[in-house]
């Protein structure tokens, strides 16, 4: 697998634990990076709340630990009790390094890395989530709070905090919430693009299949997406519309189930559902349209549809806007514009060649910058620097990780 382990005649490398909100997020995001530290020679610890997927974690041979923690919860009480756990499961295992992943679990790891005297510290935010993102009078009123706990958490000597496109740096900046030489860019999870790779030529049959895959939250343009729907099908019934996901249910913007069968029952929409095998139904569709309301860190499942070699449509919105330059290989629309997005699936959908040429340059800008191999490397890079900085690592001999996600 080409992978170049460490040199472990001077001791073993140190332990790293990663910690996220869900199994599901740790096994489909971060399996790679974590897989690629173990062969390189770390010692990785998986945390996550308890789910289906720790099995599947355990079954590629990863150490995972289940964790409670409720996504939704607001009470102060069972808030520090979960930021007690995790601080005795730190003191327990004694990592070097702690990784939390998405805003929550990112502020309580480096809260309880502190607290547990965990040498050095990474979090990565991927966007600003709903408490930044959204209008809603709950986010509105939790902003001051967190925004407090995230200054006195996101910082200190060895610390790094890792941030997914330029507006979310200038959005913290403005916050207070960055220190100079803490912050580091690195646009996305990850693309494994032997995977995700075009479609045969003429295999689809004619551009008439549109997708929108996601998590369901209204935030992420969905409702929008319905109404552009509604817009084309008087007179282009041969567009289908496809969504592809899941509703949240930890997340307080999410869309019910029952309201993505009554858009299938209006015959608006096709709701796919959950869908494995994600790579296989994008080599299906024409058109990939992700119509964030609020903009992303760098969105996967855009970055997924332009390594698929698909026409984009997405919003001049942050981390949409890191994937899309307009006319160049997708298109951009203003955010909750269900005209716009009508206007600009039409558009590809007549025109063979506009669609064509914005999707071979979507594979190619995804080939350049969101590739997994260059995001895990990016990201060893972050845990070899602070690291050092800490007093726990090598500097005279970096562990680069030469393996490829597809073979893990």
């Amino acid at each position: 697998m080409g992978v170049a382990m460490a040199d472990h005649s001077r001791g073993p490398l140190p332990a790293i634990l990663l910690f996220a909100n869900s199994d599901w997020y740790l096994y489909n995001f971060r399996r790679s990076l974590a897989l690629a530290l173990r062969q390189l020679g770390y010692d990785v610890l998986l945390v996550s709340p308890p789910g289906p997927y720790g099995e599947h974690l355990s079954a590629v041979g990863l150490r995972w630990q289940p964790l409670r923690m409720e996504r939704r919860s607001l009470n102060p009480l069972r808030e520090v009790l979960l930021l007690f756990r995790l601080v005795n499961v730190l003191r327990r295992t004694r990592p070097a390094l702690v990784h939390g992943f998405t805003i929550k679990c990112a502020i309580y790891s480096a809260l309880a890395g502190k607290v547990a005297r965990v040498p050095a510290r990474v979090a990565s935010i991927e966007g600003l989530g709903f408490v930044f993102s959204s209008d809603r009078w709950l986010a509105r009123g939790l902003r001051p709070v967190v925004g407090l706990i995230m200054r006195w958490a996101l910082g200190g000597r060895a610390f790094r905090l890792i941030l997914q496109n330029p507006d979310d740096v200038a959005l913290f900046r403005c916050y207070g919430l960055t220190e100079a030489g803490g912050v580091r860019v690195i646009p996305g999870t990850g693309v494994d693009c032997t995977r995700f790779r075009p479609a045969d030529a003429n295999s689809r049959g004619g551009a008439n299949r549109v997708l929108l895959a996601s998590r369901l939250l209204w935030g992420k343009g969905i409702g929008e997406f319905v109404e552009a729907a509604r817009i084309l099908r008087p007179e282009d019934g041969d567009i289908r519309f496809l969504v592809a996901g899941m509703p949240d249910a930890g997340n307080p913007d999410a869309i019910p189930s029952a309201q993505m069968r009554a858009w299938q029952d209006e015959g608006v929409i096709e709701w796919l559902g959950h869908v494995e095998d994600m790579p296989a139904l994008l080599r299906t569709v024409d058109v990939f349209v992700l119509p964030s309301a609020y903009g992303e860190g760098v969105p996967l499942s855009l970055a997924e549809a332009a390594a698929t070699g698909l026409a984009l449509v997405t919003t001049d919105a942050p981390g949409c806007r890191d994937v899309v330059t307009h006319e160049v290989d997708g298109l951009l629309v203003p955010p909750r514009d269900s005209m716009a997005i009508a206007t600009a699936v039409r558009r590809l959908c007549h025109d063979d060649a506009l669609r064509m040429m914005l999707g071979a340059k979507a594979r190619a800008k995804a080939l350049a910058l969101f590739e997994a191999q260059a995001i895990i490397e990016q990201t060893l890079g972050v845990y070899e620097d602070v690291l050092c900085e800490a007093g726990c690592g090598r500097k005279d001999e970096p562990a680069r990780c030469r393996v490829s996600p597809s073979d893990l």
